[in-house]
Formats: structure tokens, sequence, C-alpha cells
């Protein structure tokens, strides 16, 4: 058995060509453990080899698969609903520093899973009487 393993060094830009190596070397099955552009980009790369992926985002709500229950095609995997637990950790957060008055969350813009978290820490924010402060690349405080 050999493992080919790839990696973009943080360049999503260059994820397609690397999924399109490993097809090329017809592997029999490829791991997409880097988050759903990694996914994104092996779902791309072929319809048959089969793909097992792990994400922190939702994959119906991303395109990933049609269901949860049933996958579809050639790719299946876990989802540890990372981007869901926002509202937990920042309720975790007011209980540890309850005096806390104004807590940064910083988001990559290139995630997919940006819009969903935008949406739920200021939701969850708000149930707890907590101030929020999304920084991003176009924020300069």
């Amino acid at each position: 058995m050999a493992i080919e393993f790839r990696w973009a060094e943080g360049r999503y830009d260059r994820l397609p060509a690397l999924a399109a190596d490993l097809v090329a070397r017809q592997v029999a099955v490829l791991v997409s453990t880097g988050g759903t552009m990694t996914t994104l980009a092996a779902k791309a790369a072929t319809k048959t080899i089969p793909i097992v992926f792990t994400i922190g985002g939702d994959p119906v709500q991303l395109g990933i698969v049609a269901s949860l229950n049933r996958p579809g095609g050639n790719i299946t995997g876990v989802n540890i609903f990372t981007s869901e637990m926002g509202a937990k950790r920042l309720g975790l957060l007011h209980e540890m520093v309850p005096t806390a008055a104004l807590i940064a969350v910083l988001i990559n813009l290139k995630n997919p899973n940006t819009e969903t978290i935008s949406k739920e820490i200021p939701e969850a924010a708000r149930s707890v009487g907590q101030r929020i402060h999304n920084l991003n690349r176009h924020n300069r405080t």
C-alpha cells in the first residue's frame, strides 16, 4: 500500500490541480481532511474514485452531498459540525469571562462556512447580552 499525500500550503487555488494529480495517479480512494475546500476540489476532480471527507460545516448546505442519510455518488464522510458549535463556544466563554465587554471573532472570508458563522455568532451573542465584533480583512480596527 502507498499513501500519496498532497498539501496546498493554505493556497486554495492549488487544490484543483492537486486533486487532479491524484486522480491521474488512479488512487483507490481520496481522503479529504482539510475541510470544505479540499472536499469540493476532490468532488470536482472525479465522479468514480471514492471520496471520504471530514468537514466542520453542513455538507448538504455546502453542496457536497445530497443528504446526510444518503450522500449519493462517490462521496461520504464525517461532519463534526464545528461551525454550528459557535454559539456553544460563546456561551462557555461568557461563563468563563462574564465581565468581557467585547469579543472579537476572526473570520476567514475564503472559508465556505463564513456565512453560517457570521450569522450564528451574533445571534448567540444577543442571547447572552454580549457585543461581538467580526474581524476580517476588510476591518481596519
